[in-house]
C-alpha cells in the first residue's frame, strides 16, 4: 500500500517539500528533458527545477523534435566535445535557453542519441571543481551534479552568484529525510566517506 503524495511535489504528504520550493523567475530559459524512467524517481530533481523556477519547462519522453521557436539562443548545457564554458555566456545581452537533459548519464547519452537537432546545439559546460551536495548517490565522475544542483550552478554562473540557491532549499531536505530514512548507521557505512563526512 503506498503513502499519500502530496499532488504538487509528489512527495509523501509527511514529508513535503511544497513550503520549501521558491517561486524565482530568471532571464534565461531553461527547458528540462526527461527520461521517462526518471519521472517517478523519488529524487526527482528536476521536478524540482520545473517547481522552483517560473522559467523552466520539464517535458518527459525519449522523442523531442519540437523546440520552442521564440527567437532565444538555445544551448545545450551537457559537457562534451566542444563546449565553452558557461561563463563566456554571462555578459551576453540577450536572454538564452539551456536545454537540460535529465536522466542517469547513461540515459541522458541516449536522449542526446535519439535527439540529433538537441546533440548538435552548442554545448556549454559548468565551471570546473564544482562538487555535488547530492549525499545519497555515488557520482559518475567528478564535478558530476544532480539536474537540480546543474540548474542552480548554471544560472548563478549567468545572472549572479547565490542568486538560484534558494532552489537548494527543497533538495537538501529532500536529502535528509533520505538520509534520516536509511538510519544514520546505514549513511555512514554506504555513503558517508563519499560526500566527504
Amino acid at each position: 500500500m503506498s503513502r499519500p503524495q502530496c499532488p504538487i511535489c509528489q512527495r509523501p504528504l509527511s514529508h513535503c517539500l511544497c513550503s520549501l520550493i521558491p517561486d524565482l523567475a530568471s532571464r534565461t530559459q531553461v527547458l528540462l528533458l526527461q527520461h521517462p524512467s526518471e519521472a517517478g524517481h523519488a529524487l526527482n530533481t528536476a521536478r524540482l527545477v520545473a517547481l522552483g523556477l517560473k522559467t523552466a519547462e520539464l517535458r518527459v519522453g525519449e522523442l523531442f523534435d519540437d523546440l520552442p521557436e521564440d527567437g532565444l539562443e538555445n544551448y545545450l548545457l551537457f559537457p562534451g566535445e566542444g563546449a565553452v564554458p558557461l561563463s563566456t555566456l554571462a555578459s551576453g545581452i540577450a536572454p538564452i535557453r539551456l536545454i537540460v537533459p535529465d536522466g542517469t548519464w547513461r540515459k541522458a547519452r541516449k536522449l542526446l542519441h535519439l535527439n540529433p537537432v538537441i546533440a548538435d546545439l552548442p554545448r556549454v559546460a559548468l565551471p570546473e571543481g564544482l562538487t555535488s551536495r547530492y549525499r545519497v548517490r555515488k557520482a559518475a565522475q567528478p564535478g558530476a551534479l544532480s539536474t537540480l544542483e546543474a540548474v542552480v550552478a548554471a544560472l548563478n554562473t549567468l545572472e549572479g552568484a547565490g542568486k538560484f540557491d534558494p532552489l537548494l532549499r527543497p533538495f537538501e531536505a529532500m536529502i535528509d529525510a533520505q538520509i534520516e530514512a536509511m538510519g544514520a548507521d546505514v549513511y555512514q557505512r554506504n555513503h558517508a566517506e563519499r560526500a566527504g563526512n
